[in-house]
């Protein structure tokens, strides 16, 4: 079975010109990722790294022990590479520019989140990491800027996530489609296990926070009841399924086809997912799969970045369920 380092050579030999910049990047996320799946199986027999931390982030919600271990872990990881310039975090409020020769003369920033749904961690639920990686636009020799972060997402050159469940995978894209690579522990390696991954073009499952459903859009209220109404020849009624962690969400909807929905609400007018950390990466990774990502009426890889953290709403999935959800956005817009 092919190892995620295998795969990365081989697909750099696809490109003559390429200098394994991106593929010493994707090294060190696999690096970081063997580093929260060890702690993550450690959770119930380490007290130091369960429940909150006794700070909030940026956006003013509690962080977790696991948040502030998974954001270090990952900026040490990338600081040590020569090909970035500069982090950014969804746990830290500004961007973290790497002002060093090296840094200034490096080509690519990331922007992550670095653990994902962790408020799951104290019940033993999936969780997840998501990176998304661009290449500069400020000068090569200088330090990095909020420019360079603040991008459309059409500009990614690669993003990906790793999923802390059952096993542990770890699911990128460059461009050129989507691959899953399992977690061996007995090897310490990660192995292709789930190649040229396709999302189906439609399927059964719809995932949103119900408990939410009278602050949602109308739009959302009347998309929900659709999936809920019986009628044989759509194949509905949906099943509801929504953990709470948008990596696992999404995985699950990547293999099986489904949606998953974000929306606004009158608690989040903007949203609530973070367009930089999550939007972005996940709708990379959603259209190279086949599907469908946008805010509920825009694509999301095409909306102009205007601050750090900004939030977005998010329907994400099989293309038919999407475009179904949209239809009802634009009919019954509030």
């Amino acid at each position: 079975m092919k190892t995620l380092d295998e795969f990365i050579v081989d697909k750099q030999a696809e490109y003559p010109n390429a200098k394994g910049a991106l593929s010493g990047i994707l090294s060190s996320i696999r690096l970081v990722a063997k580093i929260i799946h060890r702690d993550i199986n450690r959770a119930g027999l380490t007290n130091n790294i369960l429940g909150l931390s006794g700070v909030d982030n940026v956006q003013g919600e509690h962080q977790m022990k696991l948040d502030l271990f998974a954001h270090n872990a990952m900026k040490q990881a990338l600081i040590s590479r020569e090909e970035v310039a500069g982090f950014a975090s969804e746990e830290e409020e500004e961007i973290v520019v790497f002002d060093t020769e090296r840094g200034r003369n490096a080509r690519y920033v990331i922007l992550t989140d670095p653990l994902d749904g962790s408020s799951n961690i104290d019940v033993n639920v999936s969780v997840g990491t998501i990176f998304s990686i661009y290449r500069r636009v400020t000068p090569v020799g200088t330090p990095v800027t909020l420019e360079d972060f603040t991008q459309p997402g059409n500009k990614q050159v690669a993003a990906g996530y790793v999923v802390y469940g059952s096993s542990t995978m770890l699911v990128y894209t460059t461009g050129n489609g989507v691959n899953g690579f399992t977690y061996d522990p007995s090897l310490g390696t990660f192995c292709l296990s789930h190649e040229n991954m396709q999302m189906p073009k439609t399927g059964k499952i719809y995932s949103i926070n119900e408990g939410q459903y009278l602050k949602f859009p109308t739009g959302v209220k009347k998309y929900i009841k659709y999936c809920q109404e019986e009628d044989p020849a759509s194949n509905r009624p949906y099943t509801s399924r929504y953990i709470g962690s948008l990596v696992a969400d999404f995985h699950r909807n990547l293999l099986k086809g489904g949606i998953y929905i974000y929306p606004s609400a009158t608690n989040y007018p903007k949203g609530k997912l973070r367009l930089l950390y999550e939007g972005n990466p996940i709708a990379f990774l959603t259209e190279q799969a086949g599907g469908i990502a946008s805010d509920g009426y825009r694509r999301i890889l095409d909306i102009l970045p205007t601050e750090l953290h900004q939030r977005i709403p998010l329907f994400i999935g099989s293309k038919e369920m999407v475009e179904k959800a949209q239809e009802f956005m634009e009919q019954f817009k509030d």
